[in-house]
């Protein structure tokens, strides 16, 4: 539409015609707050299901919602069963050496691993809605539980505490997470970003990766630290220590583990040979080592596993300070990341296979086998990546395909753990770093440099700060620089210019279509957030200073003087108390320059606030529009059909009209 187009618009143009924004009807106060508080905390409506239906039906369903086994049990086929059974035996035999590799990481006797991958996953299988999601220990919590409690209880000195002190975390893990689920706080979570935890999780498997050098280089001293120079540091100072023997056992094994994968990947039908891998290092090793007498050449091995189900711990839990402290806090932190994670992992499956999964109900049922498991000898558990990938490929169908994982575990703690004897350090080490190396996202990173700069920064802010200071500098800094763009979106929102599309009705940004035409004498801004005691002195000093250029820019060409500021409020959702005085101020400042300030399309609660106010009455109801399209019109009618400079005068006509 050129600006010829704009004279013919206007003359045929019915001011009577034009739609005006109306006020929304009042609304009791307690009836707004319901519905606010209904939409932050329920969004998905789960108390849809409950409506007109009798008390029983109630019942059977609040029972379905907290178990959800209920509900696809009664379902269940001899077919369910099959696949079920593979996956679980599948998954099994990851879940075996991974847990005691990542019991050995967390500074645990190896037989936790066992039992955290018994009790856990028999809890989730009755109460989680994810079909793919396998339970176990994992990697990063294991890290950061041993990082943090290492400060307080030495492993070595002190074992006994210090394995107290685990299952008390692990308990105040289980509270956190159930508590969110249960009061459907779960949006806490959302403050780690994706960025963050590539970031994070990458950084966590390099100090993890590291670390592993004490076993593969056969190192009876090693720092305590997760920093990688102090691991370098501890590594090439004692050059003398390396054994050979150790180092070539390591690499042979982390090669073959990573050639399994390979094929694997190129070959997803025989997705069980990079599943059986572990296990078939951890017999191979163990045979080795029984054959050659390893470990009289300085190849460490696990040594006896106790025989038997996990003991109860419940009296083991420590509530007395200055222990207490350090239990609640790496509760919290290693609770949130292992929630985050099983989530993540959780939806990611579910959209393969096109179901969806309820994430409060993933945090009760996660928070509750944490709580039971620091009850029955087990430390932090969810559902990790690797292990629930392998379940997939598999052909899991229900989450039943836990609970076969969970029997296999269960016949190998009474009957085989004396066979893990002869297995060697190296190979568990070695398991690990091939696990790590799969969490190390570099193409995610590079993802996010070509998408946007600023999730770069903080997945690489999260990485360093974890492998140059600790794991919870790495979050921390993560968090950290992820709240500070939300609050520069709110701080300093986008406004901007918008021009008239040619030959259309539309009004577009100027600066993303160039081709958009500037309407002579009118200014259209358009704010494109709410407006906020945090913006609104920045959106007053931005709106006026695109007035000061467009004067400036009018007076250079010598066009037609501005008379209208048009701002399009079609994206300001919501409006404070600030925000209105913003608006007031704005109103005063167009005033002094001899302008008419126009809205456009204000929503319902911005109205519903303007005009309680008096706001509206003051900028008079007829500057008030529907459409950036119909604000233009009336305009640049006025602007047509008189000679006078002052829109204030112009008004006049509206009035008469």
């Amino acid at each position: 539409m050129g600006n010829g187009d704009y004279a013919s618009y206007s003359s045929g143009m019915n001011v009577e015609s034009v739609h005006r924004v109306a006020i929304p009807p009042p609304q009791p106060f307690f009836e707004s707050l319901k519905y606010s508080m209904k939409e932050t905390l329920f969004p998905d409506d789960p108390l849809r299901k409950f409506k007109n239906q009798p008390a029983l039906k109630k019942f059977v369903l609040a029972l379905q919602h907290f178990l959800p086994i209920l509900e696809w049990g009664p379902k269940y086929t001899l077919g369910f069963f099959k696949s079920d059974l593979i996956a679980g035996i599948t998954i099994a035999s990851l879940a075996i050496p991974q847990g005691i590799s990542y019991a050995k990481l967390a500074n645990l006797p190896p037989i936790l691993g066992l039992y955290s991958s018994f009790i856990p996953p028999l809890i989730y299988a009755m109460m989680g809605s994810s079909r793919d999601l396998a339970v176990g220990t994992v990697a990063v919590g294991s890290l950061l539980m041993a990082s943090m409690l290492s400060r307080e209880a030495s492993p070595t000195e002190n074992p006994t505490l210090y394995l107290h002190l685990a299952f008390t975390a692990t308990f105040f893990a289980g509270l956190l997470q159930l508590s969110l689920g249960l009061f459907r706080l779960g949006f806490i979570v959302d403050f780690l970003s994706h960025a963050a935890i590539v970031g994070f999780m990458g950084g966590a498997a390099t100090v993890v990766c590291l670390q592993q050098l004490k076993s593969i280089l056969g190192l009876e001293k090693f720092t305590h630290k997760a920093d990688i120079v102090s691991v370098m540091n501890s590594v090439f100072s004692q050059t003398h220590e390396w054994r050979w023997e150790s180092a070539v056992l390591g690499c042979c094994f982390i090669f073959f583990l990573l050639v399994t994968r390979y094929f694997s990947k190129r070959q997803p039908r025989f997705f069980w040979v990079s599943a059986m891998a572990p296990l078939t290092s951890v017999i191979l090793g163990s045979i080795l080592v029984y054959l050659t007498h390893a470990e009289k050449h300085g190849v460490e091995v696990i040594g006896n596993l106790k025989k038997g189900l996990n003991p109860p711990s419940a009296s083991d839990l420590v509530f007395v300070s200055p222990y207490l402290g350090t239990a609640i806090k790496t509760g919290l932190i290693t609770g949130i990341i292992a929630l985050a994670e099983g989530i993540a992992v959780g939806r990611s499956f579910a959209m393969f296979k096109n179901y969806h999964i309820d994430g409060n109900k993933e945090m009760i049922a996660i928070g509750t086998m944490n709580i039971f498991g620091s009850l029955t000898s087990c430390y932090l558990t969810t559902g990790p990546f690797s292990r629930s990938a392998v379940n997939y490929n598999a052909g899991c169908k229900t989450a039943a395909s836990n609970i076969v994982m969970s029997i296999a575990v269960m016949l190998t703690l009474l009957f085989l753990t004396p066979l893990f004897h002869y297995t060697p350090l190296v190979v568990l080490s070695a398991i690990i770093v091939s696990a790590m190396l799969g969490l190390i996202d570099y193409q995610a990173a590079i993802h996010l440099w070509k998408i946007d700069k600023f999730d770069f920064l903080v997945c690489f802010s999260a990485y360093i700060g974890v492998v140059f200071g600790s794991v919870e500098i790495g979050l921390v800094l993560a968090v950290a620089i992820s709240v500070l763009r939300v609050l520069l979106f709110v701080a300093r929102p986008r406004t901007f210019v918008l021009g008239n599309i040619p030959n259309s009705s539309a009004y577009r940004n100027v600066e993303h279509y160039p081709n958009a035409h500037h309407v002579p004498g009118i200014l259209i801004l358009e704010i494109d957030a709410p407006i906020y005691f945090a913006n609104a002195s920045y959106l007053r000093e931005r709106i006026t200073r695109w007035i000061d250029e467009e004067e400036e820019k009018i007076k250079g060409a010598g066009s037609t003087s501005l008379q209208y500021v048009i701002v399009d409020m079609t994206a300001v959702a919501n409006i404070d108390t600030s925000g209105i005085s913003m608006l007031e101020e704005f109103k005063k400042t167009v005033d002094r320059k001899g302008l008419q300030l126009v809205l456009v399309n204000p929503g319902s609660e911005v109205t519903k606030k303007l005009n309680k106010s008096k706001f509206l009455d003051e900028i008079g109801h007829k500057w008030v529009y529907v459409t950036v399209e119909e604000a233009v019109g009336v305009c640049s009618s006025f602007m047509l059909h008189t000679q006078k400079a002052n829109p204030k005068d112009e008004s006049e006509g509206l009035n008469s009209v």
